[in-house]
């Protein structure tokens, strides 16, 4: 049996908003996901995607809803924050009709990295797991937007070829690099990749190798303000957007002396505890984590990847990534690598 391809199309209620796309599909498309045993669901956007099978089966199965999830990370990225990516002002690459209505919505975009959300996701279609697409940003000066997600339905992956690529990055601790860059090879080796071995349908996966520390993946917009500004603050203070819409937000939880306890007054703690009961993880180990978390940077409050992954389909006439048009794979460092280089492993799969 040939896999399947598939495009739907999604409009959200509200600037928060999950949708169930599942039973979209079985409405639209008839029983095509049953005729196969795995479906990958690509979001082209950068504000909006899915959780990994197994969070949401866990977050659905505990809490019937997946919100709990999402708001301490909405917590510490408030709406209307003072984000350079939102100062429209200093966006240069924007013409004055551009300005006039492009979204204000950095806090998506740290929300979307922060809590480790997917652009690419595999599920099981036999799964009880309903599958969701997340929107942090599905209205923009009360409108709602249109959104586009495209499924691949295959039975079998077939390993096909894994490259080691070598990332130049700079010397500076705290620094995110465009991996689609053109002026890098990267981009590049994946498209010559890609037309090597003529992939009808397929996935990426782009992987951090395994001596790589300090580091993690992403896929998002790769916007000068919001990675080299917005993104930079929250790596070296997590709370400093957060503290801007609330007084009593805690500026250097690492800090304050004490005993774990002692720490349940700060905001901080408040939003790790509601991470950790949404996630349903027991007292003991909270206690565990908490006292760790106050002894550790940023990147261990954020959800960071060490790897992401892309459709591929031949839809367009030759093998190509699927994604959106402000989407790329983002490498973000909050330590300087040595040699000011990274290696990044690339596995292409074709499904059968």
């Amino acid at each position: 049996m040939a896999t399947s391809e598939l495009s739907l199309s999604i409009t959200p209620a509200a600037r928060y908003d999950t949708i169930e796309v599942t039973g979209r599909i079985a409405s639209q498309f008839g029983d095509v996901l049953s005729r196969h045993s795995r479906a990958l669901y690509c979001s082209l956007h950068t504000t909006a995607g899915y959780l990994e099978e197994s969070l949401a089966s866990r977050l659905l199965r505990r809490n019937g809803q997946l919100s709990s999830f999402f708001r301490p990370f909405r917590t510490v990225f408030p709406e209307g924050a003072e984000y350079q990516h939102d100062q429209l002002e200093l966006r240069a690459e924007l013409s004055d009709e551009q300005k006039a209505v492009e979204p204000k919505n950095a806090d998506s975009h740290l929300t979307f990295i922060g809590a480790g959300m997917r652009n690419c996701v595999t599920y099981r279609t036999g799964a009880a797991v309903p599958v969701y697409f997340i929107d942090l940003d599905g209205t923009c000066r009360g409108q709602r937007r249109s959104r586009t997600t495209t499924v691949l339905a295959y039975d079998q992956v077939e390993p096909v070829e894994r490259v080691s690529i070598p990332v130049p990055v700079s010397r500076h601790p705290v620094d995110s690099i465009n991996l689609s860059d053109p002026r890098g090879e990267f981009s590049e080796q994946v498209k010559e990749l890609l037309k090597k071995h003529g992939i009808v349908r397929g996935r990426v996966d782009i992987t951090l190798e395994p001596g790589e520390r300090n580091a993690g993946l992403t896929v998002n917009e790769y916007e000068t303000m919001l990675m080299r500004h917005d993104l930079a603050e929250v790596l070296a203070n997590p709370m400093r957007f957060a503290a801007i819409k609330g007084a009593h937000m805690l500026r250097d939880p690492r800090a304050v002396p004490g005993k774990t306890i002692d720490y349940a007054k700060f905001d901080l703690v408040v939003l790790f505890n509601q991470l950790m009961e949404a996630l349903h993880v027991n007292e003991s180990v909270v206690e565990r984590l908490l006292s760790r978390l106050i002894a550790l940077p940023a990147d261990r409050f954020l959800r960071m990847k060490r790897g992401v992954s892309f459709g591929v389909s031949d839809a367009s006439g030759q093998p190509s990534l699927i994604r959106g048009r402000y989407q790329s794979p983002i490498l973000v460092q909050w330590r300087a690598a040595e040699r000011q280089q990274r290696r990044v492993e690339v596995a292409l799969h074709r499904f059968l």
